[in-house]
């Protein structure tokens, strides 16, 4: 026993260390950009809606995948997505609406068949393999068309669970994985897998982001968005930003450095005259992960008395935005908050952590929350939206308000708009928000706190705790 114990005191000085390394280790480059604020060109805001008609059953109205779709087939020279879940996953009971997989991956092999083919690069998230334990037949009949095929390197990622990745580092990265002699039931699909693809999903990091890049004409065109191309998402209501100029070349650039990050090859880029349209009276901020929080409390902090605030987002945890928004209301700020209810999540229920603490404590503040009237599928939306006498301010794209994904620990993408509150772009994110709010055009889509009303204090211990820890998915 003597002898033992200075051997466990040296394994957890070794667990520590490993843990405090990965949490606080420096960044890869390109990670955490702010880009120049470009002047904006070709803006188009997409939406997709999801709601309950007047008969109760279910309406959809999409916009984004199309636009996607549309942007991929017109592509000449290059086309780089990076994209969270690519999978036909749906999990128990769940339903899909539109089998986004399958469709996506006929649009990127249909590129790379065209003579002469198109150069493309689809950049994933190793989720979609379970870890490397499930063969994903959508990848591989990507790779199988010369489509460059890049799983994100997490590791190089920041952990966000150092209470689990201290441990794990040591006793289980360097096992890899293996799609043979698994025991356990997949967590996200039919089938077993082994018992490394939990150990890792316990990390619960992950490339985030939700972008395309092509070239359109003499121009790059760029879409940022919070949908997900995965079966099992395809009903959730979403939104997406597409543009042109440089803000598009700035976005590929971040994509760029996710690319040195795997040690993959960048791609020979075409020349690129530019687009000699006039800009839209308008400037657009590119953002990744830490610089998406920044910007958010900047633009909280900016509101004044008789402005307005208008936030909807799928999940809504960060402590400093939340008392970021407290003050705004303070102030004398009209702050709206449409919350998902956090009770849906591929056909298994939630118990409401984090939104519904949250909704609560911004409901005791006097602050206006509503829900989205969900049924099975997602508000998955990430906007806030700022309009302040005749300008306003939108931030919108792949990224939660989460510690995880705003603290420099996810790979996350969003981009800010600054534009008079007339602005098209600006009128539209508007109104998307409103017909969400009302329940416009004798459309369902919130309720009121009422519905989901959850002061338990056991439960706000819960969430704090995970919040606190990283034992989370937010």
């Amino acid at each position: 026993m003597t002898r033992l114990k200075p051997a466990l005191l040296l394994l957890l000085a070794a667990i520590v260390a490993s843990a405090l390394w990965h949490r606080y280790k420096p960044l890869p480059e390109g990670l955490a950009l702010r880009s120049t604020a470009f002047p904006a060109h070709h803006l188009a805001l997409l939406v997709d809606d999801t709601w309950e008609t007047a008969a109760g059953t279910r309406g959809i109205r999409q916009e984004i995948f199309d636009e996607v779709f549309r942007l991929i087939d017109q592509a000449e020279r290059q086309v780089v997505v990076d994209m969270f879940l690519f999978n036909d996953f749906l999990g128990a009971g769940s339903e899909a609406y539109r089998p986004l997989t399958e469709q996506l991956t006929r649009a990127l092999i249909a590129k790379r068949h065209e003579q002469p083919p198109v150069p493309v690069v689809l950049i994933t998230d190793p989720i979609n393999t379970l870890y490397g334990g499930v063969h994903s037949p959508h990848l591989e009949q990507l790779r199988e068309a010369g489509v460059t095929v890049v799983t994100t390197p997490l590791g190089a990622l920041r952990d966000s669970n150092p209470g689990w990745s201290g441990f794990w580092r040591l006793c289980c990265e360097w096992a890899g994985n293996s799609t043979q002699g698994g025991w356990l039931p997949n967590p996200m699909a039919p089938g077993k897998v082994t018992l490394r693809s939990y150990l890792t999903l316990l990390n619960f990091k992950a490339n985030h982001r939700k972008t395309l890049i092509v070239d359109e004409g003499e121009k790059w065109t760029a879409l940022v968005t919070s949908a997900n191309p995965h079966d099992g998402s395809s009903a959730h209501s979403n939104i997406a930003l597409r543009f042109s100029g440089p803000a598009a070349a700035a976005l590929l650039e971040s994509e760029l450095a996710v690319l040195d990050m795997a040690g993959v090859e960048r791609p020979t880029l075409p020349a690129m005259t530019g687009s000699q349209e006039s800009a839209d009276d308008a400037s657009l901020e590119v953002l990744t992960e830490a610089a998406i929080r920044d910007a958010l409390l900047e633009t909280v902090a900016r509101s004044e008395a008789g402005d307005r605030l208008d936030v909807s987002v799928f999940y809504l945890s960060h402590r400093s935005l939340i008392a970021a928004l407290k003050r705004a209301h303070g102030r004398g700020v009209s702050v709206r908050v449409l919350l998902d209810p956090n009770k849906d999540a591929f056909g298994r229920q939630k118990n409401g952590i984090p939104n519904r603490q949250v909704g609560a404590a911004f409901h005791q503040h006097g602050m206006a929350v509503r829900w989205c009237n969900t049924r099975g599928e997602q508000c998955h939306t990430k906007m806030l939206m700022l309009t302040r006498g005749e300008q306003a301010e939108l931030i919108l794209g792949s990224a939660n308000f989460t510690r995880r994904n705003l603290d420099n620990l996810n790979l996350e993408t969003s981009v800010r708009l600054t534009a008079s509150s007339s602005h098209p772009i600006m009128l539209d994110a508007s109104n998307a928000f409103l017909r969400r709010w009302e329940n416009r055009d004798e459309e369902k889509h919130s309720l009121d706190y009422a519905a989901y009303a959850d002061d338990a204090i056991w439960k706000k211990g819960v969430y704090r705790i995970m919040e606190f820890t990283g034992w989370s998915s937010f």
